[in-house]
């Protein structure tokens, strides 16, 4: 859980918050509470009240005087806070600053501009595109010069795919011979299918709009120049759902072994398809450590988020519980089974996932730049770029040492450029070149101070901006009103409660023993179920528990030649636990039962009657009890030491 999430949890556990609420529509001064010589307006309250009574069914409604009480305890735990000063501390300060930063990241990007590269994306979710390369490396920053070079390398490959150097190069040939993508040499340049977000911006916005088996011009991305060509469209696959069996094949391992560990794989799946259990196979055999516990489920999945032959092999499944042949991956021999297929969502259903994309993404930068020019407008941006150049006079060849001194340009005091009222020096700018130099090859001064000094422009009007979101949006100021106060609450309480509790170990262990009827086991069954491969093992096995062979004893025994024969599960059954010891439940051994071509029976050992669960079994219980005793305790001391009093007549007037 990030701290950002544990902040809003805050707020939630400590008034039922919702962490992205509106402020109430208005100008409500009246004093409806004070708790200490803290006042509470109306406003204040009525701003939570109303949007989370709105969120409520009939069923779960809270009354008004319900949501006042929540509301004093929570402001009693933020008076304290205050009073003891956790609100001046360098470390508060700071997480507050990083949940600002994060939270004021909507309001700084061009909504209308981000709207549409949500819908731009999802379009091109409907669709799985496969294309070829050829690359010229060309960095991002490189000069004009070798720009050119670069541009004229790549127009003179597409000339040679053209025939208009001679006879015409296939596509394939030329990148492999001559792509700077490595893997061109094995792939000759091709990509496979893909979709949005799965490759850089300005090269998917490319595909997405060439023709099939058209050569593109030349195309620039962070990497340098692309020459494209589009060998297919299909509609989206969408997601699938599967689970395998992983035999796993490291690396270095012997022919022997190989085919071994490939018989292992043909066995299981000839008990799967003889009706053995998948997820039963799974959890005993794969060694696929992360999925086996789960019956070998993994998440979902779409185009090129596994091994090729995995990823054709799942999608290959036609059918839910469909189950396929043995299939080889650089990790190892997997069986593959088919749990659930899904087409692309609908734009409502997918908006929060490709907003999380987006913004991660290189297409983000549209709307911020969309903004940016919004904020010089609002705020009558004007510059003088002119100024800039009398810094080539005082930037030395120091810079590219990354070791430029500042002072260096301490006499250079004329304004930049401005926001409203708010003037941006040479000086501010030279401590903006200070901070962002770093240790690079000596090259033309020029180019490099006109890109530091636009990102010093774009970051300035950034963070204008920023610094008065409080003023343009109430409900950003509500917003982080809200978050204040619950970093407040998160540190107090898991000082006063949380950790509290944890750490008491006598207190705690105190209040077992006072309360220890409160954790009781119900009655149990301690039982072994029985899995055998077919009816003569059970036979075989029931025998030797007559015998009194330990479970042990019996494994090594029966599962000499194959682990598939007999499983064994023992522990202490609660009812309803498991259908199978439920119907056996008294001492002794079970009549047999055939599932899904298994033989299996139960060994009921003995009843446990219901006692008191053992301080260890029930910690986690008398740990969260324990916790919610000492916040009571906790609130009624703070009630004596702030006293509450809530004006009744204004009360009466929230709806």
């Amino acid at each position: 859980m990030t701290k950002l999430s544990v902040a809003c949890l805050t707020l939630a556990v400590s008034f039922s918050l919702c962490p992205r609420l509106t402020l109430a529509q208005s100008n409500q001064d009246a004093v409806l509470m004070t708790v200490g010589d803290s006042k509470v307006t109306v406003a204040e309250f009525d701003n939570v009240y109303k949007k989370n009574s709105g969120k409520e069914s009939v069923a779960e409604k809270k009354s008004l005087n319900d949501y006042v009480d929540l509301y004093i305890n929570f402001k009693l735990k933020v008076k304290e806070a205050e009073e003891l000063k956790l609100d001046t501390s360098e470390a508060f300060k700071k997480e507050l600053a990083g949940y600002r930063q994060q939270l004021a990241q909507p309001y700084l990007t061009d909504k209308n501009v981000s709207e549409q590269l949500l819908k731009e994306a999802y379009e091109r979710k409907q669709l799985e595109v496969r294309s070829s390369h050829i690359l010229v490396k060309c960095a991002e920053n490189a000069l004009p010069k070798d720009t050119l070079i670069a541009y004229n390398k790549i127009m003179g490959y597409r000339d040679m795919l053209m025939g208009k150097k001679g006879p015409k190069i296939e596509f394939e040939t030329l990148a492999k011979s001559s792509s700077e993508d490595p893997s061109a040499k094995e792939n000759g340049g091709d990509l496979g299918y893909f979709s949005a977000f799965d490759l850089v911006y300005p090269f998917e916005t490319a595909v997405y709009t060439a023709k099939i088996g058209e050569i593109s011009m030349p195309v620039r991305t962070k990497f340098g120049y692309h020459l494209i060509k589009v060998i297919d469209r299909r509609p989206a696959q969408g997601e699938i759902q599967v689970a395998h069996i992983m035999i796993k094949t490291p690396k270095g391992m012997t022919r022997e072994d190989s085919v071994k560990t490939r018989a292992t794989a043909d066995q299981i799946l000839e008990k799967i398809k003889s009706g053995a259990n998948f997820a039963d196979l799974a959890k005993q055999f794969s060694d696929d450590k992360g999925s086996a516990p789960k019956g070998g489920e993994l998440p979902w999945f779409g185009i090129n988020r596994m091994p090729v032959e995995f990823e054709k092999a799942s999608f290959a499944l036609k059918n839910n519980g469909d189950v396929s042949e043995v299939v080889r991956t650089r990790y190892g021999w997997h069986i593959i089974k088919r749990l659930d297929r899904r087409n692309v969502g609908s734009f409502e259903d997918m908006k929060s996932e490709l907003k999380a994309k987006v913004a991660k993404d290189s297409r983000s930068q549209m709307g911020r730049t969309s903004m940016i020019a919004k904020i010089k407008a609002e705020y009558k941006f004007k510059d003088n770029p002119k100024l800039e150049t009398e810094f080539y006079a005082v930037v030395d060849s120091d810079f590219f040492k990354g070791n430029w001194k500042v002072a260096k340009a301490e006499k250079l005091n004329k304004v930049m450029f401005a926001l409203n009222d708010q003037k941006y020096t040479q000086v501010d700018f030279a401590k903006f070149i200070g901070l962002h130099q770093s240790k690079r090859a000596k090259t033309e001064l020029k180019p490099v101070l006109d890109a530091l000094y636009k990102q010093f422009v774009d970051e300035s009007c950034i963070a204008y901006e920023e610094a008065h979101l409080d003023q343009k949006y109430p409900e950003f100021r509500s917003l982080m009103r809200e978050y204040r106060d619950g970093i407040l609450l998160f540190d107090l309480t898991d000082k006063k409660v949380w950790s509290k509790a944890v750490k008491d170990t006598v207190g705690l262990r105190e209040y077992y023993e006072k309360n220890k009827q409160n954790y009781l086991w119900e009655e149990r069954a301690e039982a072994s179920i029985y899995t055998c491969a077919d009816e003569r093992i059970a036979n075989e096995v029931k025998a030797m528990l007559k015998k009194k062979k330990t479970e042990k004893e019996i494994l090594d025994q029966v599962n000499k030649n194959s682990q598939l024969n007999l499983q064994i599960e023992s522990k202490d059954f609660l009812p309803k636990e498991n259908s199978f010891v439920d119907a056996n439940w008294n001492p002794g051994i079970s009549a047999t039962k055939t599932e899904n071509g298994k033989v299996m029976f139960v060994e009921v050992t003995k009843l446990l009657k219901p006692q008191p669960k053992e301080f260890n079994e029930s910690k986690g219980l008398v740990t969260a009890d324990y916790q919610n005793y000492l916040e009571k305790e906790w609130i009624n001391s703070l009630k004596t030491k702030y006293p509450v009093t809530v004006n009744k007549d204004v009360l009466a007037t929230i709806q």
